[in-house]
């Protein structure tokens, strides 16, 4: 079978296996790529969407929002090619040696310390978080501050040590946002997100 062939038919037994389980019309194809990435149809209880949440992240896009990754695994992962058709750039700073130094100063991590950096970025953001549960603090921590204000945050991070805390962080802070809420999560779904939801767009454009 071809990739293509091969892709149709996965969509077709995921949709198959959900049965009888409803979902929102806005938010089906997200959840059900997650579920083809990752092989989980628990994320079909897991996904949590705020409000029209799909339609704002296209509306974001459409604007050319810059997404913010907090690994370079979920960077690689988005489809910078369709994501550059409107004027929009996947960019991670969890390399940069400037990053790394500060983070090592303060005795922080670097994830925080790359989500400040992306902060003072002169455009609107994206958020695309699977990796890091400080990362998502420290998102939370520089909207209260008043230092950032985020078109979306995706935040799936996968793990046990404050994960599901930094989760619902997000959601009670946030006004839009998509979270797996509990453990479950990865750099491979948060770039699944994103493509997913280019994908819905690129559909609408055509």
């Amino acid at each position: 079978m071809k990739p293509m062939e091969i892709e149709r038919r996965s969509f077709e037994i995921i949709t198959q296996e959900l049965g009888d389980r409803k979902l929102d019309p806005e938010f089906e194809l997200v959840v059900k790529r997650v579920i083809h990435t990752t092989a989980d149809f628990d994320y079909y209880d897991n996904l949590t969407f705020s409000e029209h949440a799909v339609l704002r992240m296209m509306d974001a896009i459409r604007a050319g929002c810059d997404v913010i990754t907090d690994t370079t695994m979920a960077q690689s992962g988005i489809n910078k090619k369709l994501l550059a058709q409107f004027g929009g750039q996947a960019r991670c700073f969890i390399a940069d040696p400037d990053v790394a130094e500060e983070a090592k100063a303060r005795g922080v991590t670097r994830s925080l310390v790359s989500m400040e950096k992306a902060a003072r970025l002169n455009k609107p953001l994206i958020f695309a978080i699977g990796n890091a549960p400080t990362a998502l603090f420290s998102i939370c921590d520089l909207m209260r501050a008043g230092k950032l204000a985020p078109e979306m945050i995706i935040g799936v991070p996968v793990g046990f040590v404050n994960v599901v805390e930094a989760k619902e962080e997000v959601m009670s802070t946030a006004q839009n946002y998509i979270v797996a809420r509990g453990r479950k999560g990865g750099s491979n779904v948060a770039a699944a997100i994103v493509n997913a939801v280019l994908y819905q767009l690129i559909q609408r454009e055509e």
